[in-house]
Formats: structure tokens, C-alpha cells, sequence
């Protein structure tokens, strides 16, 4: 165990590092730079905490409800995974590039226990041009006089995708103001048919390079009819209408989802992985 007594987030004097290393990979860092970009340093508006071993141009994790770790050396991913475990953990995953990720996980496994699930090859996406298939002119932003009519989808996704009730615990209130909030910053967007959601998604980070899809979801028993491809294609127009890289992770195992995205036009740039933790 290194020492760790007396260490502290990074302040405004390291700013400018971190925001050198948050630009080298903007995809890959973009659910950091996103915050990084809107809040700054200071953890309580960055919601979350930055750390490095030594330097933040060559060492810096964000640890905040997601442990991501940035950049660093063999030496400085033990460094984080001691950091981690010498607190009570506050994350509900790690995720990032799947070579910082893994390795790390190896280090915090004995101390945090088995994971619920290990997802260790997640391509990560990037779409370069325009879709090369037509987008679905009924996708359309999601308004707040829609969350009724949306949070059955998405609890449905997300229930899908992690494993777990967003609603447990505080009768979705939570996960109602999160939504919300997307909704209000004009991130969501969703397919109606009559007052039924048949295709969603949501830009779950906005850098000022990078716009990250997320919550890729078709109603059941609408599957099959074309709706995630033209939807999708929807979504990343209107990333890229911002000035932004579309971009997505998916899970490799995924196929129907990967063969979506690689007719939409979407090309592998990197691999994340995602250890989801109890």
C-alpha cells in the first residue's frame, strides 16, 4: 500500500495540465472533459475528484459515481487502485480505456470483491462524415411534458444495460431529476408512436469536441423494423449539426447493435471496458 495519508484533489493550479491531457484523447476523455470543460477543477462542481501520483501531464484519474482513469504508468495504476480501496467506494463502476481499466480492476478486485460484471472489450465509435444511411425524420428532442411518457423507456434500457432499477432506493427520483436535466440541456431524443416511446437515445457527455451517445434503446416489439439505425443516424446528425465528433461505446458481444453502427458509418477508434461494481 503506498502512502497515501494527506493526499489531496488537484486545485486550480493544475488546471491547465489537466486540461492538456483531457485534449490529447478528446473521445476517449470526453465523459471528464465534458465536466472538466463546464465546472473546472473543484470537485464539488466537478462532482467527483481528480488525482494524479506525481504529475497530472503524465498521471490523472477522475474519481467521482464512475472511477475513470485518464493516463498513467503500471506504477501510477497502482497508486489509483490503492487510492481507491483506502476509502469507502462511492463509484458504481470503472470504465474507460480498457488498458487502464482492466489492470486496475486487477489491483481493487480483493479488497472491493467480484465484480457484478465485467464487460472488457467495449469498441469505442467515432462517425467522421455524414451517416451513410438516412436518418429518421420523426426522431425528434424530448421535452419535459414528454418524461412521463419517457422514463418507461428508459428505466427499461437502463435495467437492460447495467443490471439494475434506476428507481430503487428513492422511488426514481433520482433518476426522474437526471433525466430532466438531460431533457433541459436539449440531450434527449426519442421516437413517439401515439404516446409510446419506440426509439430513443441520449448524449450522455457534450465536450466542446465530443458529443458521447448513450441509452441506445427500441421498444421490444418494434425490433427488427429499422428504428436504431435510422434513429441513430438522427441522433449523431444532431451531434454533429453542434460542431461535435459523434461518438459511442458499445459492448463487444453486441452484434446486432455493432452491425448498426458500422452500416450508420461508425469506425473503431479505441477499446473501453466497464467493471460494474455492487
Amino acid at each position: 500500500m503506498l502512502k497515501l495519508l494527506g493526499d489531496k484533489p488537484l486545485g486550480a493550479r493544475d488546471a491547465a495540465a489537466v486540461e492538456r491531457v483531457l485534449m490529447s484523447d478528446p473521445v476517449a476523455m470526453c465523459m471528464v472533459a465534458a465536466r472538466f470543460e463546464t465546472h473546472g477543477i473543484n470537485p464539488r462542481l466537478l462532482g467527483g475528484e481528480l488525482w494524479t501520483a506525481h504529475d497530472p501531464s503524465t498521471s490523472l484519474c477522475f474519481s467521482g459515481a464512475n472511477l475513470i482513469p485518464l493516463i498513467g504508468s503500471a506504477d501510477d495504476l497502482d497508486y489509483f487502485s490503492d487510492r481507491a480501496v483506502a476509502a469507502p467506494r462511492a463509484c458504481s463502476s470503472i470504465v474507460g480505456r480498457a488498458d487502464l481499466v482492466l489492470p486496475m480492476w486487477q489491483q481493487i478486485e480483493p479488497v472491493w470483491g467480484p465484480a457484478r460484471e465485467v464487460r472488457p472489450v467495449q469498441p469505442l465509435l467515432v462517425l467522421s462524415g455524414s451517416p451513410a444511411v438516412p436518418s429518421d425524420p420523426a426522431v425528434r428532442l424530448v421535452t419535459l411534458d414528454d418524461l412521463d411518457a419517457y422514463m418507461p423507456a428508459a428505466i427499461d434500457m437502463f435495467i437492460g444495460e447495467v443490471g439494475v432499477d434506476p428507481t430503487a432506493g428513492d422511488g426514481g427520483r433520482s433518476y426522474r431529476r437526471r433525466l430532466a436535466s438531460l431533457i433541459s440541456a436539449q440531450r434527449v431524443f426519442a421516437r413517439f408512436d401515439g404516446p409510446d416511446v419506440v426509439f430513443k437515445a441520449e448524449i450522455g457527455s457534450l465536450s466542446r469536441r465530443v458529443g458521447q451517445i448513450q441509452g441506445v434503446w427500441v421498444s421490444p416489439d418494434r425490433r427488427g423494423e429499422g428504428l436504431g439505425l435510422g434513429g441513430t443516424a438522427a441522433v449523431a446528425e444532431a451531434v454533429a449539426a453542434h460542431g461535435r465528433l459523434p461518438s459511442l461505446y458499445v459492448n463487444s458481444f453486441n452484434e446486432t447493435a455493432r452491425a448498426v453502427y458500422d452500416r450508420i458509418g461508425f469506425t473503431e477508434v479505441g477499446t473501453f471496458a466497464t467493471v460494474l461494481v455492487d
